[in-house]
């Protein structure tokens, strides 16, 4: 199973900022230390190209961002700080979505150690998203498959405002979002099936709603392809995501959604979505458990 990644991902952040971005080199270190993935088995990945940034946003956005020139309102807005090393991480990140779909295509399952920044727009970010890397990856595919069925499961706590907006009136994309209902982001857009939970909802019942919604959604729909925004910010624990679900609750949550793609056959891309939990490098363990139990399936996923 093939994963991708860039020390690149790591940006440096003022002291005492909400966003842990060291967890993208923690579970990396994490998974390899545990012996759940192999060294051959994380690609390093380059930065996007331009021309692939703009199948989704606007040549002006993308400028400023490269040349760190938002205002304090957009900054404010992002929830990051316009420096010349934002480009290229978030330009990074683009890419190893892109991959990690592709090798979900020809492989079963693919995963990007980082990804699922689903609030970007195409004019601006937000929430910590800058270029929106499910979005892009998607235009990307149906540039060379234009026929191919796909699905976005978002199980992040937040609503994918951005993708959903972006990805709108395509007859060929599914958007589906779990997510607390009176949660940020404030404005919701409209997904083509939105679920919302209440406030701290717990795990039965969260599992129960979101088991019995997606099953129908990929009935009806039948994708080629999913590309999954796990998410680690359902946690109990967690600062931001304003859910109950224990560690047994997210991991039932990864083993079920994984194992009903591999045994009906529907490759699958693994992202990894928010997460901010008060626990240091709780957060990293979570997408550390999420990627282990893709791995294990994807030996199934080929024995099939």
């Amino acid at each position: 199973m093939r994963c991708f990644y860039s020390q690149d991902l790591e940006l440096a952040l003022p002291a005492g900022h909400p966003f842990p971005m060291e967890k993208f080199r923690v579970s990396k270190d994490m998974l390899l230390e545990g012996g759940i993935l192999r060294p051959d088995e994380i690609v390093e990945v380059k930065p996007a190209g331009g021309h692939l940034l703009q199948r989704v946003h606007e040549v002006d956005y993308i400028r400023k961002i490269e040349s760190g020139l938002l205002d304090r309102k957009e900054q404010l807005l992002l929830g990051l700080p316009a420096t010349p090393q934002l480009f290229k991480r978030c330009a990074v990140e683009v890419e190893a979505t892109r991959l990690a779909c592709d090798a979900a295509i020809s492989e079963g399952i693919g995963v990007c150690l980082a990804g699922g920044t689903h609030h970007a727009f195409r004019g601006h970010g937000e929430g910590y998203c800058v270029f929106n890397d499910v979005a892009i990856a998607i235009r990307d595919i149906q540039s060379r498959h234009p026929n191919i069925r796909i699905m976005v499961v978002d199980t992040d706590a937040h609503q994918g405002n951005g993708t959903a907006a972006l990805l709108k009136d395509d007859p060929r994309v599914f958007t589906y979002s779990i997510h607390v209902g009176r949660n940020y982001p404030t404005k919701k857009a409209e997904s083509s099936l939105d679920v919302e939970t209440t406030r701290y909802v717990e795990g039965e019942m969260y599992l129960k709603q979101l088991f019995t919604s997606l099953a129908d959604a990929l009935d009806k729909f039948a994708p080629d392809l999913v590309i999954w925004v796990s998410g680690a910010d359902n946690h109990r624990n967690d600062r931001f995501g304003q859910m109950f679900l224990s560690l047994k609750d997210i991991q039932r949550r990864d083993e079920v959604l994984l194992g009903a793609f591999v045994r009906n056959r529907i490759p699958v891309a693994v992202l990894y979505g928010g997460g901010y939990n008060r626990e240091a490098q709780f957060t990293a363990k979570l997408h550390r458990n999420t990627v282990a139990t893709a791995k294990k399936l994807a030996a199934q996923y080929r024995g099939l």
